[in-house]
C-alpha cells in the first residue's frame, strides 16, 4: 500500500487530491450539521431496518460537484453516482453520511468519508466528523494526520491487561440471524474489554488511527467507506489481516464475503486473530 517517498523539492504525490478531498468533506459536514435531528429529513425505512434520509443526497451532490470540477476525468462511486470506469484508472469513493441511522435520530455519531483509489488500491483517505469539526487524512506512503498536521500514532502494540477495546462493523446485507456474525461478536465480547458497535465504520477507523481503540473487526463490510478508512489506519501503523490471518487488501470491488478483516497491531492483532480463528474452526 506504500509508494516511495517523493524527491526533495518536489510536491508530494496526491497533494492536490488530498487538499480537495479534505475541503469537500468539510463542506459536506457543515451542510449535515445544520439539519441532523430534523425529523422531516427522514424519508423511509429500508427492508432491513435502516433509515434513508434527505440529508445524504444534498451532502453528496455538494461533494461530487467539487470532485467533478477538479478531476473531471476520474470515476466517482457513491450512493447516487456510479460512473463507468475511465481510462485514468482512478476512482473516487464518497460516503456523504456514514452513520445514517444515527444522524436521523440526532445521535452525534456520523462521518463523511472520501477516498481515492488507483486501480483497487487506496492512495488518499479522508474522514471528517461534522459534530466536532475534526478531520483526519492519509496519503499512501506519507502517514496519517489530523487537521492540524499532527501525525496519528495508531493503536498500541501491547495487549491491555483487561483485554482490548475493539470496534465492530458488519455490512447492511448481513442478516440478524447470521450465525458467523453472531458467534464472532459473542466471542469478542466475552474475551475483550469492550466491543463498540458504532454503526458508522469510518468512526471506527478514525478511532483506531488515533489509538483510541485497540483494534477493529469487520464482517462482510461495506465497500465504499472501506478503502479510505483502512488507509487512514494503515498509515497510522495498524496492520490489516483477513479473518483467517492473511494480508488484507481493502478494495471496494467484489463480493462482501471478501471484506472481512481484523485491524490492530502486534500483540493485540495476534490475540484477536486467535479468537476469530477459534470461532471459524467451530463454524466449519
Amino acid at each position: 500500500m506504500r509508494h516511495p517517498l517523493p524527491d526533495l523539492g518536489r510536491r508530494p504525490p496526491f497533494a492536490a487530491e488530498r487538499r480537495v478531498a479534505v475541503a469537500a468533506a468539510e463542506a459536506g459536514g457543515r451542510l449535515l450539521c445544520g439539519h441532523v435531528g430534523d425529523t422531516g429529513a427522514v424519508r423511509t425505512m429500508r427492508p432491513h431496518g435502516d433509515v434513508v434520509t434527505a440529508l445524504a443526497p444534498a451532502a453528496e451532490e455538494l461533494i461530487l460537484t467539487r470532485l467533478r470540477h477538479h478531476f473531471p476525468h476520474d470515476r466517482i462511486l457513491s450512493g447516487q453516482a456510479a460512473q463507468p470506469a475511465t481510462g485514468t484508472g482512478r476512482t473516487w469513493l464518497v460516503d456523504p453520511l456514514d452513520g445514517r441511522d444515527n444522524a436521523a435520530i440526532g445521535l452525534p455519531a456520523y462521518a463523511v468519508g472520501i477516498g481515492l483509489c488507483v486501480g483497487d488500491i487506496p492512495v488518499v483517505g479522508v474522514v471528517h466528523e461534522p459534530v466536532t469539526g475534526r478531520t483526519w487524512h492519509a496519503v499512501t506512503g506519507q502517514g496519517a494526520h489530523d487537521g492540524d498536521g499532527a501525525r496519528l500514532r495508531g493503536p498500541r502494540s501491547t495487549l491491555p491487561g483487561q483485554g482490548p477495546v475493539l470496534a465492530w462493523t458488519q455490512g447492511h446485507a448481513v442478516d440478524r440471524a447470521d450465525r458467523t456474525a453472531t458467534a464472532l461478536r459473542g466471542a469478542l465480547e466475552r474475551r475483550c474489554r469492550r466491543v463498540l458497535r458504532l454503526w458508522a465504520p469510518l468512526l471506527g477507523w478514525s478511532l483506531l488511527a488515533r489509538g483510541t481503540v485497540d483494534g477493529f473487526v469487520g464482517y462482510r463490510a461495506e465497500g465504499a467507506g472501506l478503502p479510505p478508512g483502512a488507509l487512514l489506519a494503515a498509515e497510522a501503523g495498524a496492520e490489516l489481516r483477513t479473518l483467517r490471518g492473511a494480508p488484507f487488501r481493502p478494495g471496494f470491488g467484489g463480493p462482501d464475503s471478501g471484506r472481512g478483516f481484523v485491524a490492530a497491531r502486534a500483540e493485540t492483532l495476534t490475540y484477536v486473530l486467535e479468537e476469530v480463528a477459534a470461532v471459524l474452526r467451530r463454524a466449519s
